[in-house]
């Protein structure tokens, strides 16, 4: 066995002389646990949404880059021709898989959020428009402008780059935003452990001078309390984490409904990330109180 495994058998077992100078119940053991469960509570959700957004800036990306639509405006005795001129135009341009002309049901579904049900299509002036599917790399965009310039001087074609940019840029600082409240839970965690470690050393300093006079040192000391509060930690966290868990299990389910609203969770193998929490407290509350004995210890010295 190795001298770092050994130590850490022997931190994790802990000595039971050295225990008695943390008290195991009272309010830094509540406050401890309470807060390492809240914040992993919280921290669950956080991550449930950096992983959503980044499922819904995929999805957006791939969904508005693999279609485009053509929009013809022409005087109604022309606009069939120039219909059929665009489809022979696009069913002729390399990395166009399909193009077809919406029917009259469907645009008007397209502007019945707007304009209500029963929008007479077939007596305004609305163009029409072509749907465009695209395979493979897709098609040359500027290539497509010039050639329907030529032959359907009507038509504009619109590849939805001015919508997908925003809306993937936006997804994608949703998930940074996600990514930095995880950061913060983390800090506050941290402040909230260490005032609660440098409570318990204040409130057992009696205990600490004892101890010193018979020949402890700080460092045997402060490992009690930070193996102490390293579990305690854990243990909160980890019930916290399993109750976030369960909360974004029972969320609806976007299938069901649709929307990112509903699409908040974790899917397949994602259902992993959230277990890394608990140990990421451990660590968190290690580091926090394993500073904040050895600086109280040296100031009661």
């Amino acid at each position: 066995m190795t001298l770092s495994a050994a130590r850490v058998i022997a931190f994790v077992m802990g000595d039971p002389k050295a225990d008695r100078a943390v008290p195991p119940t009272g309010f830094t053991a509540r406050l401890t646990v309470f807060t390492a469960a809240a914040m992993a509570f919280l921290a669950v959700f956080a991550l449930a949404l950096s992983m959503a957004t980044g499922r819904l800036a995929d999805r957006w990306s791939e969904e508005l880059a693999r279609t485009s639509t053509l929009r013809i405006s022409a005087p109604a005795d022309q606009a069939a021709a120039q219909v059929q001129a665009a489809i022979n135009v696009l069913e002729t341009t390399p990395g166009v898989a399909a193009a077809r002309a919406l029917t009259a049901d469907e645009q008007r579904s397209l502007l019945e959020p707007w304009f209500g049900p029963d929008l007479p299509i077939e007596s305004l002036p609305i163009p029409q428009l072509i749907e465009i599917i695209e395979e493979g790399g897709g098609y040359d965009s500027a290539g497509l402008r010039a050639r329907l310039l030529a032959e359907v001087p009507g038509a504009v074609l619109d590849d939805h780059t001015r919508w997908r940019e925003p809306l993937v840029t936006a997804a994608g600082r949703l998930r940074s935003l996600g990514w930095f409240a995880i950061l913060l839970i983390g800090a506050a965690t941290a402040a909230m452990i260490t005032l609660a470690a440098q409570s318990a050393l204040a409130a057992n300093a009696q205990v600490i001078r004892v101890m010193r006079l018979v020949g402890a040192e700080d460092a045997y000391i402060a490992r009690a309390f930070v193996r102490r509060f390293t579990s305690r930690a854990f243990l909160g966290a980890l019930g916290g984490t399993f109750l976030g868990m369960i909360a974004v299990a029972l969320l609806p389910n976007g299938n069901d409904v649709g929307g990112f609203l509903t699409d908040v969770g974790f899917r397949g193998l994602g259902w992993i990330w959230p277990l890394c929490l608990p140990p990421l407290a451990a660590i968190v509350a290690f580091f926090a109180t394993r500073a904040a004995a050895l600086r109280t210890l040296k100031e009661q010295s």
